[in-house]
C-alpha cells in the first residue's frame, strides 16, 4: 500500500511543510474582471490584495473541476500510489469536496478516501499534516477514524473576526444601511465555525475587544485540555505585522501551545476582506516545523 496525501489550496500549508511531508495540493480560484487566476499558481496573495483594492465588484471563487482533480489522481496513479487522502474545506462553503468525490469514482485503480474537513485555511491543513506524519506509522483505518475524530467542534474550531463589513456587503451577505450602521459603529464580528458553516458568534464593538474575547474563549479550551499538545494558527488577512504581534502575545500567554502564523488566501479573502484575523487551533499534536 502506498498513501498519498492531497489537500486543496485553501489548506494554506507553507511550502517547506507541503514538501517536507509530500503533500499535493488542487489550486481553488478566484475571477476578477475577465481573468482567472489559480490560487498561489497564477496570482500571489499579494498580488490578489492589490488587484482586489481597485475592484468595485466582489472577485467570486470557484473550486477545481472534476477533470483537474481526475489528472491529479491519473498521476498519482501512475507513480504507484494504490490510496488517497484527500481532505477539502467544508462542503458547506464549496464544491470542491463533491467534486472530489465524483473524480474519485471515475478512476480505477487507485482509492480514494474523501474527507469533509468542515473548516478551512490552515485548521483545515492540520489534518493532512496529521494524516501524513503518520501514514508510515498507522495503518489507514486508523489514520481515517483519527482525523474523523479530530474534526468534531471538541477538538477543532476556528474564531475569525472581521475588520471590514465590505466584502460581507458586496458579497450580498449584509445590507448597505446595515454595512454603514456596523461601520460607524466599529462593530468587529467574531465568526466561527459550526456543522462546516460559517455562523456568528458575537458582535464586539472594536477589533482590540474581539482579540480579547477571542483570547477569552480559546484560554478556556486550554484550560478543558490541559495536558494536551495543542497546535494553534494565528491567520492574518494581509495584516502581517499585526498577525505576528498578536501571536507573540498568545505564545506569552499560552506557553504550552505550538502557534504558527498563516493567512488567508485569496479565495478565503475574498469573502472575509482585507484586516480580518483568525485562532484556530486543534487538541492534536501536529508537527508545524
Amino acid at each position: 500500500m502506498k498513501i498519498a496525501i492531497v489537500t486543496d489550496s485553501t489548506a494554506y500549508i507553507p511550502e517547506d511543510l507541503l514538501e517536507k511531508y509530500d503533500i499535493h495540493t488542487i489550486p481553488l480560484s478566484v475571477v476578477m474582471g475577465d481573468e482567472t487566476y489559480r490560487e498561489n499558481v497564477d496570482i500571489t496573495t499579494e498580488e490578489f490584495f492589490e488587484k482586489m483594492a481597485q475592484m468595485d465588484t466582489l472577485p467570486s471563487t470557484s473550486q477545481p473541476s472534476i477533470g483537474d482533480y481526475i489528472l491529479l489522481l491519473e498521476s498519482l496513479y501512475r507513480d504507484g500510489y494504490t490510496d488517497v487522502l484527500s481532505f477539502h474545506l467544508s462542503a458547506e462553503l464549496s464544491g470542491t469536496y463533491q467534486n472530489a468525490v465524483a473524480a474519485g469514482r471515475s478512476v480505477e485503480g487507485i482509492n480514494v478516501h474523501v474527507i469533509d474537513s468542515q473548516i478551512a485555511c490552515l485548521v483545515q491543513g492540520f489534518m493532512p499534516l496529521y494524516a501524513a506524519q503518520h501514514k508510515d506509522s498507522m495503518p489507514l483505518e486508523d489514520i481515517i477514524a483519527e482525523v474523523e475524530e479530530m474534526k468534531k467542534k471538541e477538538n477543532m474550531n476556528a474564531y475569525l473576526i472581521v475588520d471590514t463589513l465590505t466584502n460581507l456587503q458586496k458579497g450580498g451577505r449584509l445590507s448597505n444601511a446595515q454595512a454603514l450602521v456596523g461601520s460607524l459603529l466599529k462593530v468587529k464580528p467574531i465568526l466561527e465555525f459550526q456543522d462546516g458553516k460559517i455562523v456568528p458568534y458575537e458582535k464586539i464593538r472594536t477589533k482590540k475587544k474581539a482579540k480579547k474575547k477571542v483570547e477569552e474563549i480559546f484560554a478556556e479550551e486550554v484550560r478543558r485540555h490541559e495536558g494536551k499538545d495543542i497546535t494553534a494558527a494565528v491567520i492574518h488577512s494581509n495584516v502581517e505585522e499585526e498577525g505576528r504581534e498578536w501571536m507573540n502575545e498568545l505564545q506569552e500567554q499560552f506557553p504550552q501551545v505550538n502557534f504558527i502564523l498563516s493567512y488567508f488566501g485569496p479565495v478565503i479573502a475574498t469573502h472575509l476582506g482585507e484586516g480580518a484575523l483568525g485562532l484556530g487551533y486543534t487538541t492534536y499534536d501536529v508537527k508545524i516545523d
